[in-house]
């Protein structure tokens, strides 16, 4: 039984970033991920990372901006520590071998991004997150004594001991089915968000839910799952993501009458407004007639505007994606985009320094909550979140664990999990009166109606309906058949596991979603359109109560800025 100081589930940017600082602070450490750390899903970030690194601008600024952004539900005592640790942070990276793109002085350049009030975004190009995932992952082999890596691990559940604590967990190896218990003195997730929920999203296919559930589900409340981030542009044929970045070197978006028409919605901000208000203004376009293309569901986005060297040096990867996937020129003609889903603002409720309410169970990245995005996150406050926020939690856990010995818990759980998987391969395929669905029928409807009534605008109707929808689709993947009965590289008994954490995390958005009675940020109500301060400037917590979730809130944090009507 493998036993370490510190176990971290998921290898993008959180996690690695969580596993060096728990090995540079004496800890015996592993990660675990479900795929080669270099195809984790931080790999698809692209715009850049946020810091106030130029000598006219402030880490207070930059911490004012993401309270603004967040419609003023961030906690600003988390936002405080993100963004004036920002700085050094991203000048490590920096040191480390991150080839940040500079200017003709040789100075770090900075680009524009939507709520922001100066360019501070650092960038590579538009493969931000990849330069700095495999610059990464340089850094943990250059560490192979500290910290171990099982590579293509697939966690069935947490663990926890008679006390309570999370103990490390069960897992399986996607190469041979083998499945294993992994003991800790502590566990961090940071294993991403569930954007797979949706379809379309701009999310890889591995990011469901897994961390979010798993920790649900052992009794650790979730925060904020009503706000679900909607991007601006994403490719009408498929949802691929072109990035923020675009809007930064000065891409404009334009309505069917040519109009340029973020004029009407943020007289100041334009195109590089809060990415909710633009997704809104965006939908809001089509819904009343002026959407592009065959259907009428897109929108222009005008790249032409942006001189075409220019382009090809800074944006070079959604000119190939352009060309790809939806026969385009970025550099000579507009491309049709839309709102599609992209990011979890909300996720496990955690500390500053990661701690959940579970004792030795961590969280960090996506999967958490701290809350430093609140109702809406900046762009390019992702990577810094997961950087921040994993060192910080790899730090912690392993000065918790200097402190502690090795817990443990029975093997009924590793036994509980090989009966789970036995139980699905051994499904039928056909019989009773209703026949029994594919996995992946069920992902589809569940993506479906997630984005049909739990996207950019809501109202009870439509959220009761998305309700009973993932109720009904929750008691069909207890009985949903996969094809293959082998061991060997089994996506899919994995595929129908993942499908429950998607389920539990599209219950979980839905309740909170009827919970609000208000608009703020992401969570947009057409029955209740205006933010009401009085009476929900709180957070909305999940908790598992017997079969479902429960209910209760939670105040934010503010320290110096108090909520005002938020223009751009």
């Amino acid at each position: 039984m493998p036993q370490h100081d510190v176990l971290i589930i998921g290898a993008g940017l959180a996690g690695q970033r969580a596993a060096l600082a728990a090995a540079q602070a004496g800890g015996s450490v592993a990660i675990l991920s479900k795929v080669h750390p270099v195809r984790s899903h931080s790999v698809a970030a692209a715009g850049g990372i946020n810091a106030a690194i130029s000598i006219a601008d402030d880490w207070r600024s930059h911490a004012y901006d993401t309270v603004k952004g967040s419609d003023f539900l961030g906690d600003q005592d988390a936002i405080e520590i993100m963004c004036s640790e920002a700085p050094a942070e991203v000048m490590h990276l920096e040191h480390i071998g991150v080839t940040f793109h500079r200017n003709d002085s040789g100075e770090m350049d900075l680009r524009a991004f939507g709520g922001a009030s100066m360019k501070r975004t650092a960038y590579v190009a538009d493969i931000t997150g990849q330069a700095i995932l495999h610059v990464l992952y340089e850094q943990l082999m250059k560490h192979h004594e500290q910290v171990d890596r099982y590579e293509e691990w697939f966690v069935t559940s947490l663990l926890q001991d008679d006390a309570g604590n999370c103990c490390g967990v069960v897992a399986r190896d996607v190469r041979s089915g083998r499945m294993e218990v992994f003991n800790a003195k502590n566990t961090i997730l940071a294993n991403g968000g569930a954007g797979q929920v949706y379809n379309p999203t701009t999310n890889a296919l591995i990011v469901t839910g897994d961390g979010i559930a798993q920790a649900y589900r052992i009794g650790a409340p979730l925060m904020d799952m009503e706000m679900v981030q909607y991007h601006p542009t994403t490719l009408v044929e498929n949802g691929l993501l072109i990035t923020e970045g675009a809007r930064g070197e000065g891409a404009v978006l334009l309505n069917a009458d040519g109009e340029r028409f973020m004029e009407k919605y943020a007289p100041n901000k334009m195109e590089l407004a809060s990415r909710d208000v633009v997704s809104r203004a965006e939908q809001t376009e089509i819904l009343e007639g002026r959407g592009v293309g065959p259907s009428g569901e897109g929108i222009y986005l005008d790249i032409t505007k942006v001189p075409r060297k220019r382009t090809l040096e800074a944006l070079r990867e959604i000119v190939n994606i352009g060309k790809d996937f939806a026969g385009v020129d970025i550099t000579r003609e507009p491309i049709m985009i839309r709102p599609g889903q992209h990011y979890i603002m909300g996720g496990v409720k955690t500390d500053i320094n990661g701690a959940t309410s579970i004792p030795g169970l961590y969280a960090a990245g996506e999967v958490a909550c701290v809350s430093v995005h609140g109702g809406n996150r900046l762009g390019a406050n992702s990577l810094l979140d997961t950087l921040i926020f994993g060192r910080r939690s790899g730090e912690h856990a392993a000065a918790r664990a200097a402190g502690m010995g090795m817990p443990s818990a029975s093997d009924a759980q590793l036994r509980a999990d090989m009966e789970m998987i036995d139980g699905i391969v051994a499904r039928p395929r056909d019989g009773g009166p209703t026949p029994p669905r594919r996995v992946s029928e069920i992902k589809r409807e569940l993506g479906d109606v997630m984005n049909q009534h739990v996207a950019v605008y809501r109202d009870q109707a439509g959220l009761e309906q998305a309700l009973e929808v993932v109720k009904r689709l929750q008691e069909e993947a207890s009985s949903a058949y996969i094809d293959d009965r082998g061991t060997v590289f089994n996506q899919d008994v994995l595929g129908a596991i993942e499908l429950g954490y998607m389920l539990d995390c599209a219950q979980a958005i839905v309740v909170a979603s009827l919970e609000r009675k208000e608009s703020r940020g992401a969570q947009f109500r057409t029955d209740f359109p205006e933010r009401n301060d009085e009476d929900w400037l709180k957070h909305i917590d999940i908790s598992l109560n017997g079969d479902g979730p429960g209910v209760t809130y939670s105040p934010v944090t503010i320290t110096q800025w108090q909520p005002e009507e938020r223009k751009y």
